[in-house]
């Protein structure tokens, strides 16, 4: 869970004009964030921020707990959301099958000749975090979701599950499917930029001389199927051993697995601020407006008594 939702339950219970606007100031930023990343358009977002925390005035002076705040504004805005959802463009007319998330020979290839670059190399591919976004709103809405609530606004898979109304086994298959969905579409629109190609062109010889990586062993696709419960370390014992020994004997695994987990970091990492001007005005509203319904002194009147 966010941290900012502690935070923001923690000043709301101070009762001062200045902690209440704090709070929301950090409760904006999180219906905000989550609303862009589920739903990819500013308008939207900022509508959706409006109309959420204006229905959850009334709940937060009730919420004591943050884990109680957070399964509420996220349903809440969950909610809202899904109303006013449009489908991406790019996004699939299908969910792809687990074969088909998973890397064929030829990736498996090129993602062990991305290994061995330099660190100064692997650098550079940090310049296209902002096509994250795009990969993420590429994905199907119900593994997008998941992916969201879990990974980018850190929610346990118990909280996930309570907000979506599935099971934590769904929510971890679901999960994990959109971990490999995410990790694809980034793949893909990395290999469409300008740098993509001109790399491409520059080592296509050098890729055509070597000979082709072995066909992947039934062994590992068993194993990518995992790698979601093996990297969040819910795989139980001795299983979780066995795949250990496995990853660290296949390069092929260890790269896939390299892959996987910076997808997951980029995703952790994802952020998308609302306008501050736009924030601001909302904020002093909504501040006002809160102060009113405890029956408290807003801003002016605290300075105008000093």
């Amino acid at each position: 869970m966010r941290p900012e939702l502690t935070q923001a339950t923690e000043l709301l219970r101070r009762q001062t004009p200045e902690a209440v606007e704090e709070a929301i100031g950090l409760l904006q930023n999180t219906v905000y964030s989550f609303s862009m990343k589920v739903c990819g358009h500013p308008q939207d977002a900022e509508d959706t921020m409006q109309e959420v925390l204006f229905r959850s005035l009334g709940h937060l002076a009730k919420i004591q707990d943050p884990q109680a705040l957070a399964v509420w504004l996220y349903t809440v805005t969950r909610n809202r959301c899904w109303r006013m959802r449009r489908k991406p463009a790019g996004a699939p007319a299908r969910t792809l099958s687990l074969d088909e998330l998973m890397p064929d020979q030829t990736e498996l290839g090129r993602l062990l000749e991305d290994a061995a670059k330099t660190p100064e190399a692997n650098l550079l591919d940090g310049e296209q975090h902002h096509l994250l976004h795009e990969a993420v709103l590429r994905i199907p809405a119900p593994l997008r979701i998941v992916l969201v609530l879990h990974d980018m606004e850190e929610l346990t898979t118990e909280q996930v599950a309570a907000i979506l109304g599935l099971q934590p086994g769904t929510v971890r298959v679901r999960l994990h499917r959109a971990r490999l969905s995410v990790r694809q579409q980034m793949t893909r629109i990395l290999e469409t930029t300008p740098q993509a190609k001109d790399g491409a062109s520059a080592t296509g010889k050098r890729r055509g001389a070597r000979a082709k990586p072995a066909q992947r062993p039934a062994e590992c696709h068993k194993l990518f199927a995992s790698l979601s419960d093996y990297l969040d370390g819910k795989v139980p014992q001795p299983a979780c051993d066995q795949m250990r020994k496995h990853i660290e004997a296949c390069p092929a695994c260890v790269a896939f697995l390299r892959d996987l987990r910076a997808a997951i970091d980029r995703c952790r990492a994802l952020e998308t601020p609302c306008d501050p001007a736009v924030a601001s005005r909302l904020r002093a509203i909504l501040t006002q407006e809160y102060l009113r319904m405890l029956g408290l002194p807003g801003r002016e009147k605290t300075r105008s008594a000093m």
